[in-house]
């Protein structure tokens, strides 16, 4: 077992390339896609059975698992720190503000790792399973499928300041959205395939009310904001109240993985500012929105691409970190 992980460890090595298989996880080894082979050769196949479940009873769950992902990567690295409840000295990162009220799906991913434990108990981390529940996720609902680097170990802690302050905003400008991205080794280029997500899932009300009313503070509406568009969303959209109210991201497809998103964009039918500003503040963004609204299968590869480099954003491997017994909470150890 050794012997064959040192060999595709050295693999690994000799493949490095932008788009390896294996990620380089720093200190204590790499991450690649063989990891489990020996140790536990159905944890993939675990974690779509569930994944595939979970979406067929409501589709939306599949881009909530998605994000989770995102939101976990950014915040530490991909290291399943989101998924940590409250408790002693851990304050979770579910009560910072890109989460409360929004991150949902963890009672799957509770599901998936009980499936897991009692397959391989003590085996594969909860940070992995979020990795592979995010790609089934997105092929299941008709985007690309891509092969998962492996071997991610998950913290002992949580970062709830990390997690309001390094996760993009609906309402941040393109700068700043971009400083986010390049603070964790992403360009422009996986902003804007990695936003393409958004032609999936839902957005509350609150995340882009000010769009309808108030960009600026002057108490006018967003006029880059397509107007019959607006008109529609003001219905379910009021000045107040109506908080919590769902609109789809895209609402040409909004449970199918394709590259409506970019197409809305370019028809200024983008949801969120952050969606927005990909077409009205930078001419390297709306050109890349423009080749992908007008060719999927390049989102689709650039989209496989830019979520393997996202996964092995500082991943914990070797001795660091642990393999939690259960998501929400850290080993016990007496």
């Amino acid at each position: 077992m050794s012997q064959s992980r040192n060999f595709l460890i050295i693999l690994c090595v000799l493949a490095l390339a932008p788009l390896s298989l294996c990620g380089k996880a720093g200190p204590g080894g790499y991450l690649y896609p063989q990891f489990y082979d020996q140790s536990c050769p159905k944890a993939p196949e675990i974690v779509k059975s569930v994944v595939a479940k979970a979406v067929a009873r409501e589709p939306r769950m599949a881009a909530s698992l998605l994000r989770l992902h995102f939101h976990d990567c950014f915040v530490k690295g991909c290291d399943a720190s989101l998924l940590l409840d409250s408790s002693g000295t851990i304050t979770s990162e579910k009560r910072s503000v890109p989460n409360r009220k929004s991150a949902r799906g963890f009672e799957v991913l509770d599901e998936i790792k009980s499936a897991l434990e009692k397959e391989c108990p003590h085996t594969v981390s909860c940070a992995d399973l979020l990795a592979l529940a995010a790609r089934d996720s997105t092929a299941l609902t008709g985007g690309p499928s891509w092969v998962v680097p492996l071997g991610r170990r998950d913290s002992r802690g949580a970062s709830l300041s990390g997690s309001n302050n390094n996760i993009p905003a609906p309402n941040n400008t393109f700068q700043t959205i971009l400083t986010k991205f390049k603070l964790q080794g992403l360009d422009i280029v996986d902003l804007v395939a990695l936003s393409g997500s958004h032609t999936i899932g839902n957005a509350r009300c609150t995340t882009f009310r000010q769009r309808l009313y108030n960009q600026t503070g002057n108490g006018q509406p967003d006029f880059t904001l397509d107007q019959s568009y607006a008109t529609q969303l003001r219905a379910r959209c009021p000045q107040s109240g109506g908080d919590q109210n769902l609109f789809f991201l895209d609402f040409i497809s909004p449970i199918k993985f394709d590259n409506s998103y970019f197409k809305n964009l370019l028809a200024h039918k983008g949801l969120l500012s952050s969606d927005e500003v990909l077409v009205t503040k930078s001419q390297a963004s709306l050109e890349l929105v423009k080749q992908y609204a007008a060719n999927q299968e390049l989102f689709f590869e650039q989209f496989a691409k830019s979520m393997v480099k996202m996964g092995n954003i500082s991943p914990l491997t070797g001795s660091r970190g642990e393999i939690r017994k259960h998501c929400r909470k850290i080993n016990s150890y007496q």
